[in-house]
């Protein structure tokens, strides 16, 4: 059992990193952090942003490493940050520096139970860490779980739509073409998840770690233990799949705000 042998620096409890973490998130994002809502979605699609700019008639604004949209009615804000696991960590980090009331993810994964199909939501409840990145905040063997009140809230706007979802464990992975590698699709199989992807659980476990409340809602954007996804496959996802899951992330964080919870007491 690893432990850490004293809590890190943190935007919480270390002023400086606190300073330098506005300062970044500035630069990174191109815009002042006082302009960005404590209510913030995450993507790694600019599909999503540039739906969410169209939406609300409010521009997008790039920094030098993240593209960024805030509106104030509804008053959210959402990040792309692109894909894996260091940058997962480092969106966390820095917007803990604005401390947000709520974070959601609007990602996608790879179905791997048998009874999901393309197009279905995905609730991840817990996230395996298989990626090199979280363990720098929390040991190994703390788990990777989201904040209940964000993914009850979720699951609530999918009910009130008549909708379905699936709730279980997800996969996280920082390795690319698993696919081809047998013995790490047996593994995958004894373990028994639901989906696999590159970042859930190092958004639950940065997020824990800097006191960041944090839910997700996961696409399934294809079934890759059948058939690995194409351009072709991944354009009808976009195209057929993606408004209801946009809809759904943002319909949750106005429930948040509007209901003003405290969704998570980080006192340890």
């Amino acid at each position: 059992m690893r432990i850490l042998p004293k809590e890190p620096a943190r935007t919480w409890n270390n002023a400086k990193k606190k300073a330098i973490a506005l300062d970044m998130l500035a630069r990174y994002t191109g815009c002042d952090p006082s302009e960005i809502s404590k209510h913030i979605v995450l993507t790694n699609f600019e599909y999503y942003l540039e739906r969410f700019s169209k939406n609300y008639k409010v521009p997008i604004k790039s920094g030098s490493a993240l593209k960024i949209v805030n509106c104030k009615k509804p008053n959210i804000s959402m990040i792309c940050f692109n894909i894996g696991a260091p940058m997962s960590a480092l969106v966390i980090e820095l917007v803990s520096s604005i401390e947000p009331a709520g974070v959601v993810m609007l990602g996608m994964c790879g179905g791997l139970h048998r009874d999901l199909k393309i197009g279905d939501l995905f609730l991840p409840m817990a996230a395996i860490r298989d990626e090199g990145t979280s363990q720098h905040y929390l040991p190994d063997q703390v788990p990777a779980l989201p904040t209940f009140t964000i993914q009850k809230y979720l699951s609530q706007v999918i009910v009130e739509k008549g909708l379905n979802y699936f709730a279980g464990v997800v996969h996280t992975t920082d390795y690319r073409f698993w696919e081809m590698d047998e013995n790490f699709v047996e593994t995958l199989k004894q373990e028994k998840v639901g989906a696999i992807e590159m970042e859930t659980a190092t958004l639950f476990i940065t997020a824990f770690a800097c006191k960041v409340p944090c839910g997700a809602l996961l696409l399934v954007s294809d079934l890759p233990l059948k058939e690995i996804k194409s351009s072709k496959s991944a354009k009808k996802v976009f195209s057929k799949y993606t408004e209801i899951h946009f809809e759904i992330g943002i319909e949750a964080m106005l429930g948040l705000e509007n209901n003003r919870d405290k969704v998570r007491h980080f006192t340890w």
